[in-house]
């Protein structure tokens, strides 16, 4: 059986080095995330006291998986994870951009307030992804990757984030165990190039990468 993660910065060097800045950045995150918590409700409040490992060190997974990607598509934002969490370990990468898309007015409030606080390099668009993905895109332009975290199934989220898989980005995109069944019921509709990997943080959890998506 894995060690249990340390509760801090430790956590996200089991799946990421940190830089100093780095490590100051994701400290003053979390410490953002739990001053809003109790008026906003962000996040699970039985999480909290595990915030490192269940979200910060999981969330850095999406970065680990495509470590070469600089400008990162994150639907589904909530909390900012995995999206703050890119942008976090990406800040003193040249050329580095996450968009992130989250629809829920306190989650946006709370996204743009740390992006500010934190000098990172990433922006909120205050949208559901299936207004943006209906309109191809909505003049977001390409992107390396797309990561989504405990968001929808694979099927819904192929369809989100089409405009971008299909032309080119790579999918990254937390699952559990059992998304084998989801596969299965995407195979009448789309082919992909899809890697599963088994998550670092969660023994159920899995990395499922896709490359190359094409509808039938």
């Amino acid at each position: 059986m894995a060690k249990p993660l340390t509760e801090g910065p430790e956590a996200v060097e089991a799946v990421w080095p940190l830089t100093a800045a780095a490590r100051e950045r994701l400290t003053r995150y979390v410490a953002l995330l739990a001053s809003w918590q109790a008026a906003k409700n962000l996040v699970a409040p039985s999480t909290l006291p595990v915030v490192w490992s269940r979200h910060v060190a999981d969330s850095a997974q999406a970065l680990a998986a495509v470590p070469d990607a600089k400008r990162w598509l994150d639907i589904g934002s909530g909390a900012g994870f995995p999206g703050l969490v890119t942008a976090s370990l990406l800040a003193e990468t040249p050329g580095a951009k996450v968009t992130l898309v989250e629809a829920n007015g306190r989650k946006v409030a709370f996204l743009r307030t740390v992006i500010r606080e934190l000098g990172l390099p990433a922006t909120v668009l205050a949208e559901r992804i299936e207004r943006l993905a209906g309109s191809a895109g909505a003049g977001i332009g390409p992107v390396d990757a797309v990561s989504a975290r405990a968001l929808a199934p694979l099927g819904a989220l192929y369809g989100y984030a089409a405009p971008w898989l299909t032309t080119g980005s790579v999918g990254v995109f937390h699952k559990g165990q059992d998304f084998g069944s989801e596969v299965n019921e995407t195979s009448q509709s789309w082919t992909a190039d899809l890697v599963e990997r088994q998550s670092r943080i969660d023994p159920g959890g899995r990395i499922v990468v896709v490359r190359d998506l094409k509808p039938r």
